[in-house]
């Protein structure tokens, strides 16, 4: 088993950060510091070396330093599943007459997009802006979940941004009042096929993620959850040929013409897929359970991904936990701390209080983040 180790992280003019950097040589690392010093944009910083928009879903223009050209810069040395590597992304000073474009290299040498870091680094994270998860819209656990896939299959968030476009598409021919229907059956054939591709990892992902849950069950001190797709598509991709719910979805496009020509969207199909997770230890929907049962839900959701990760990719994803341990009590800090280390993951966290690390261990790596610096705690 590989895990993914960040050695060095350069960061330039990204956020409050105009120019920083921090080697790390262990397996937990620790950002300490008062609100607003810049702990998450560190994070978010490293983020951005993987595919999608990073954990705060910023456009590349938001992120940049606001005293600086528009340009930003985020560098890493990592050591991955390929060996050492270096991974950069960014964007350069924004033109009027271009599109804003971010690029990305490895070693220096550019490559097509962040897909390609997939090779090297894989990451899941955490962040206080998914404790609501249980509570809100489908629409932000259906992209959770796709984050979750995406670890696993670094094509994921490919297929998913091409299945939106194809439905934009099919939507705005709806529009016209006579439409193609040559072209209408050309665009709701693609729509199929992608559709198809994106439940099927979907689905795939939830039966053994949720395998993976049972199977840690009462080890964890973290409670246990039951998952499962909202989904016809996904159900189906389980037992039936993906050819036949591909040829079953484009009969449904075909018919709903009217009602979604009306509607001025696609009323079906899998962009409109929930999670649904049940609260195991009270056999009960997780929404209905308290804050703090909500919390500790969703930590053991993401450790057993984690661990989910490593066994289908032979890759130890780095774990990014954004203010994780404000609300747990003593025990619970202890439980999470002894899991991380059993992963074997390279851990980063953040806080605003020291003492909540206090029980850590002795080979974590704490560093001051202040006013957009970071050093080394004396």
């Amino acid at each position: 088993m590989t895990a993914s180790r960040i050695t060095r992280l350069t960061l330039t003019h990204f956020r409050n950060y105009r120019a920083a950097a921090l080697h790390t040589r262990g397996e937990r690392v620790v950002l300490v510091g008062a609100n607003g010093a810049g702990k998450t944009n560190c994070l978010e910083a490293i983020s951005f070396l993987s595919p999608g928009r990073g954990l705060r879903r910023a456009t590349l223009d938001d992120v940049s330093d606001h005293q600086g050209d528009g340009s930003w810069a985020v560098s890493a040395e990592v050591e991955g599943a390929l060996g050492l590597a270096t991974l950069g992304t960014g964007i350069d000073p924004p033109r009027a007459d271009a599109a804003t474009t971010r690029r990305c290299r490895i070693d220096r040498e550019p490559v097509g997009s962040a897909t390609a870091f997939g090779d090297h680094l894989r990451m899941v994270w955490l962040t206080p802006a998914m404790d609501g998860l249980f509570m809100g819209a489908a629409s932000e656990r259906r992209r959770f979940f796709d984050r979750l896939v995406l670890a696993i299959d670094s094509q994921h968030s490919s297929r998913v941004s091409a299945l939106d476009r194809s439905l934009r598409s099919r939507n705005r021919l709806l529009e016209e009042r006579n439409a193609d229907r040559h072209w209408l059956d050309a665009i709701e054939r693609e729509t199929a096929e992608l559709a198809v591709a994106v439940a099927a990892m979907r689905g795939q992902t939830a039966a053994r993620l949720a395998a993976m849950l049972d199977a840690r069950g009462a080890a964890s001190a973290f409670p246990s959850a039951k998952i499962m797709l909202d989904g016809w598509m996904e159900s189906a991709l389980l037992t039936e040929p993906a050819t036949a719910v591909e040829d079953r979805y484009r009969a449904i496009l075909r018919d709903g013409r009217p009602r979604d020509a009306a509607a001025g969207r696609t009323l079906d199909g899998p962009h409109l897929t929930d999670l649904q997770v049940i609260y195991a230890p009270k056999a009960m929907p997780a929404r209905d359970a308290s804050t703090g049962e909500q919390k500790a839900l969703l930590i053991g959701l993401v450790l057993a991904h984690a661990q989910l990760v490593s066994e289908i990719t032979g890759i130890t994803p780095l774990l990014l936990l954004d203010e994780v341990v404000a609300h747990l009590d003593p025990a619970r800090r202890r439980a999470l701390f002894a899991e991380l280390e059993r992963l074997g993951a390279q851990v980063w966290m953040t806080g605003a209080d020291p003492a909540g690390f206090a029980e850590i261990g002795p080979d974590a790596e704490i560093f001051t983040v202040e006013s957009g610096r970071i050093a080394p705690q004396k």
